[in-house]
């Protein structure tokens, strides 16, 4: 794997008027890098530990590894709230952060346009083989866990092309029917058949070999992991970098998150499949 090792992951979160948990999702997220940034570290300590005088700069690479950058996009999609100061505060402090703006209403889009905005980034700095570039994504009323980055990366350099995380609603604010009938049809475990655009990690050159993310108001992850799968690249559903997301009932994108949840609190019938 290393000449597919990955060397960058760049974030993309897309954002609709989300200024009540816009800043803890940076927040939550900006601690996965630095939590990825450490592991950079660990290695590079252990490898100089371990080289002796007479090791080849050829070993001594092997045994350190690729060093792993990260970016963080945030996608204002027709914004009318508070959500831009909060990503620019954000930006101010971490130079990873950036921000960029559309009007397309749409999830599918949004994301579409930050991860663009990303790789071109990458081109214009560097010229980064799309094989080496993880694409991380989740949504701006999600807090992804430490391990979310290091997870998908360590499947990654393993030869996995896409990594299909697990969420689960904010049982902070979730109605306990709603929580309990989410979690007797979404068993926590390895292998799950569920698909999240919250918490959905592609490498880039896959990503593009399919045509990225449809530009759709909802389903777009689905979507874009079917092609994926039809073309066969490796694809891993794991609960090990579990992200909690959003329980709110009133729906931002059509079809999308809310709406199930919606669907589970009216006792409407439903199927695991819908999420």
């Amino acid at each position: 794997m290393t000449g597919r090792a990955i060397r960058h992951v760049a974030v993309v979160v897309p954002a609709h008027n989300e200024e009540e948990e816009l800043g803890p999702a940076l927040s939550a997220i900006r601690h996965a890098a630095d939590a990825l940034s450490a592991g950079n570290l660990r290695r590079e300590v252990q490898a100089a530990d371990a080289r002796s005088a007479e090791d080849s700069a050829a070993e001594a690479g092997t045994a350190q590894g690729p060093q792993v950058s990260v970016s963080i996009t945030v996608v204002l999609d027709s914004c009318t709230d508070g959500s831009r100061d909060i990503v620019r505060a954000h930006a101010t402090a971490d130079a990873r952060v950036r921000m960029i703006e559309t009007r397309a209403r749409s999830t599918g889009a949004s994301r579409a346009a930050g991860v663009m905005a990303a790789l071109a980034d990458l081109e214009a700095d560097r010229g980064t083989n799309p094989d080496t570039v993880w694409l991380a994504n989740t949504d701006a009323d999600s807090r992804v866990p430490t391990n979310w980055l290091i997870r998908q990366v360590e499947l990654a350099n393993a030869g996995v092309d896409v990594v299909l995380g697990s969420v689960e609603p904010d049982s902070r604010t979730a109605d306990p029917g709603i929580l309990r009938r989410w979690l007797e049809l979404h068993p926590f475990r390895e292998d799950h058949p569920h698909i999240y655009g919250a918490n959905f990690g592609v490498r880039a050159s896959a990503y593009l070999a399919v045509g990225g993310f449809p530009k759709l108001q909802a389903h777009e992850d689905r979507i874009l992991a079917t092609r994926l799968s039809r073309q066969g690249f490796v694809i891993r559903s794991t609960d090990a970098n579990r992200v909690v997301t959003s329980s709110r009932t009133t729906a931002r994108a059509p079809q999308g998150f809310a709406t199930y949840l919606r669907a589970l609190g009216e006792l409407a019938p439903v199927t695991a499949d819908i999420a």
